[in-house]
């Protein structure tokens, strides 16, 4: 079902998103609620990530069930580039599993799900404005290609994260990458990832035949208009109470263990699930064939 995601949260209900576990990106705060007893501080959303699994138990959701968001966030510490901005905008998703189903095979079965989607919209796109089909911007691949990120370790051991993707996606040009988050052979992760939402410590290995962790990944395709690496997609399963307290003694944040988002998780109060958000500027961008999103900030001295 579609629901409406808030754009302020209280700080202490833990629910907001940090985006990485160094502490780097803080959410924009500021005190609210005159006339309470004790005024409230109040976040504005960097991502609903956190938000959408207390509310699956909220909307009643069942097994396969799940929520949809049109989802709007502040992120004033990005670095602000071709494809990030301070704003941030997302087709934001979460459904209710099993313990059964946090698997490698069940997280590639929703990515191909998702994959589907976005090139039939592109398909869609082009039907509807014929100009948009142009040899020289090829159309996403039908089939996307999955490697993890210890895979892409072994595969470019000499170039860091951003040149790695860059490489395998001249190569190939869609990828999901496995895995974002875990520490990798060299001792460090591919990407910093917050240590209370992605599972990326959950040991993979029989799945995958190498040594391997981690139930997450995003969907990196090439841009073929910036000629650079473009990411639409962050998802993955979500970590389950053990998962959480490993995550968090590796990333020495265990006092979050108090605030009511992880304590719901700890008291097994709401529901397994999996979940991402989808960029919709970024998306937009490749359909459209567009450098830049539109969404630009205003210059000091414009009227409109």
């Amino acid at each position: 079902m579609m629901v409406q995601v808030p754009l302020i949260v209280d700080k202490e209900s833990g629910v907001n998103d940090n985006l990485d576990r160094d502490g780097s990106r803080t959410p924009v705060e500021f005190p609210c609620g005159l006339g309470l007893p004790k005024r409230l501080t109040a976040q504005v959303v960097q991502a609903a990530t956190k938000w959408k699994r207390p509310a699956l138990k909220q909307f009643n959701c069942n097994v396969g069930e799940g929520i949809n968001t049109d989802m709007r966030a502040v992120r004033k510490d990005y670095f602000l580039d071709h494809d990030h901005s301070s704003y941030v905008d997302q087709w934001d998703w979460e459904k209710v599993i099993t313990a059964d189903q946090r698997n490698i095979a069940f997280l590639k079965e929703t990515v191909r799900k998702i994959w589907k989607v976005l090139t039939g919209a592109e398909e869609y796109a082009q039907e509807m404005y014929p100009k948009l089909k142009n040899p020289s911007f090829p159309n996403l691949p039908k089939e996307l290609t999955f490697i993890h990120a210890e895979e892409l370790l072994d595969k470019y051991p000499d170039l860091p994260r951003k040149q790695r993707e860059t490489k395998i996606l001249q190569e190939v040009p869609a990828v999901f990458i496995v895995g974002i988050g875990s520490v990798l052979k060299d001792g460090y992760p591919h990407e910093m990832r917050a240590a209370d939402y992605d599972d990326w410590i959950t040991d993979t290995s029989k799945e995958t035949g190498k040594p391997t962790h981690g139930l997450n990944g995003d969907i990196l395709v090439w841009n073929h208009l910036t000629k650079r690496r473009h990411e639409l997609t962050s998802m993955g399963i979500r970590v389950t109470k053990d998962t959480l307290v490993k995550q968090l003694e590796a990333s020495n944040q265990m006092d979050y263990l108090n605030l009511p988002y992880h304590q719901a998780i700890m008291n097994d109060q709401i529901p397994l699930s999996i979940g991402g958000g989808i960029g919709q500027a970024r998306t937009q961008m490749i359909m459209l064939r567009k450098r830049t999103s539109a969404k630009l900030p205003l210059q000091f001295g414009q009227n409109n």
